[in-house]
């Protein structure tokens, strides 16, 4: 009956899918930041490291990204577990699109903010701090939300690595019953609902951000 695999897709989500898109964009906005600033700086070194992580990521599919952190990792003596490994590809994965957003954000930025910053005393690390990275948090909110919606959806593909998340965790239970549409719809469903719970935080974010505009 499908109403008694609600309850362990329920447990799926929660405890797997959830756990893994807030994981993993959570670090993957530290090493967007990080690379972000690369690509800003006077350094061509890290300018040229970042453009290559950049490309790299950007240019070969996440399904590839997680069977190499997984699948061919070991064979250079690098053993990680399936949660773990989809944390890394996953992370590295919103670090090279995340990374872009935020560049675009802080360049947004008039760069009287920045002179304005330094008139009253604020050093670089200060000004990007204090002024500059709220006023950018507003402009790269949306298209960061979308990463994260993505994120989401992009969690699916932890199944191929053997993490029983939402998508996994449906497959088991229609393998043996053969309710493979209730059942892809129910996993669908729930992904949807989480995708409209973050599009909803999306919308009170942007509006607390709004004071942090300049006008």
């Amino acid at each position: 009956m499908i109403g008694d695999s609600l309850a362990p897709l329920a447990k799926a989500a929660i405890t797997k899918t959830i756990p893994l898109t807030v994981i993993s964009f959570a670090i993957g906005l530290v090493l967007a930041l990080a690379v972000a600033l690369a690509r800003l700086s006077s350094n061509v070194v890290l300018t040229n490291v970042a453009r290559f992580y950049i490309s790299v990521i950007r240019g070969t599919p996440l399904l590839v990204q997680l069977f190499i952190v997984f699948y061919a990792l070991p064979e250079l003596g690098v053993k990680i577990d399936p949660f773990p490994a989809a944390i890394i590809a996953f992370s590295l994965n919103v670090g090279g699109y995340a990374a872009e957003i935020i560049r675009s954000a802080i360049q947004s930025i008039p760069k009287g903010q920045w002179e304005a910053a330094e008139t009253i005393g604020f050093n670089y690390v200060g000004a990007l701090r204090r002024i500059i990275l709220p006023q950018a948090a507003r402009v790269a909110v949306p298209p960061l939300s979308n990463t994260l919606i993505s994120l989401v959806k992009d969690t699916s593909l932890a199944s191929t690595i053997l993490v029983t998340e939402l998508l996994r965790q449906a497959q088991i239970i229609a393998a043996p019953t053969f309710e493979f549409f209730a059942l892809y719809g129910t996993a669908a469903v729930y992904y949807w609902v989480i995708c409209l719970a973050l599009s909803f935080g999306q919308g009170r974010i942007e509006r607390r951000l709004e004071r942090y505009v300049a006008r």
